[in-house]
């Protein structure tokens, strides 16, 4: 399979993809703390493991908006669906796993806000509308990674969704083959 060429992006897809760069450890700690302070302490990945998954969506957001956005597109639907995944062994309901990222969402355009209206009046709207269309691919595949998740438990374990120490463990090394490609798809982005 030949990779696709890098897509020509446009300056203010550029200038939004810099903006979640330059604003993304800042992100990461707010969305983090949010995220943890919904955590009833149950099961699940631990914090470190949380804080990894949230910086890998963080930083392929950086990349979705850039000139590899479609070559990045397997890992974008890989990690978020691994987010769902992950939401799954840790106890949320769907529902709260929208929520999540909504939350992400909502801190994203705050942190954003001044490179939108920054922009000229006929790029705002077609900008903001392409950031929420990769927004809103990662809504879908975590409710997909989710349901996945719950499916493959229940039948694995005789119909009880109950996460297990290995189940956990086998998410967490699944980050490190997602970092390692985002490691690789930000080393071929320009900046």
């Amino acid at each position: 399979m030949t990779t696709p060429a890098p897509r020509i992006s446009s300056p203010s897809l550029l200038a939004v993809s810099r903006g979640i760069a330059d604003v993304r450890d800042e992100l990461v700690a707010k969305w983090s703390k949010w995220v943890a302070g919904r955590q009833d302490g149950g099961t699940g990945p631990d914090e470190e493991a949380m804080i990894r998954m949230l910086g890998i969506v963080c930083d392929l957001l950086v990349v979705m908006a850039g000139p590899l956005r479609r070559e990045a597109r397997d890992t974008w639907f890989a990690a978020t669906e691994m987010y769902g995944r992950l939401a799954a062994l840790r106890g949320l309901t769907a529902a709260e796993v929208v929520e999540e990222l909504h939350r992400l969402r909502e801190l994203l355009v705050l942190e954003l806000a001044d490179f939108f209206v920054a922009l000229p009046a006929r790029q705002q709207l077609p900008t903001f509308l392409r950031f929420n269309k990769v927004l809103d691919s990662a809504v879908t595949n975590a409710v997909v990674g989710y349901t996945d998740a719950l499916v493959t438990r229940m039948f694995g374990h005789e119909g009880v969704p109950v996460p297990t120490a290995d189940s956990i463990q086998e998410a967490v090394t699944a980050l490190d083959g997602l970092e390692a490609e985002v490691r690789t798809l930000s080393g071929k982005s320009p900046r």
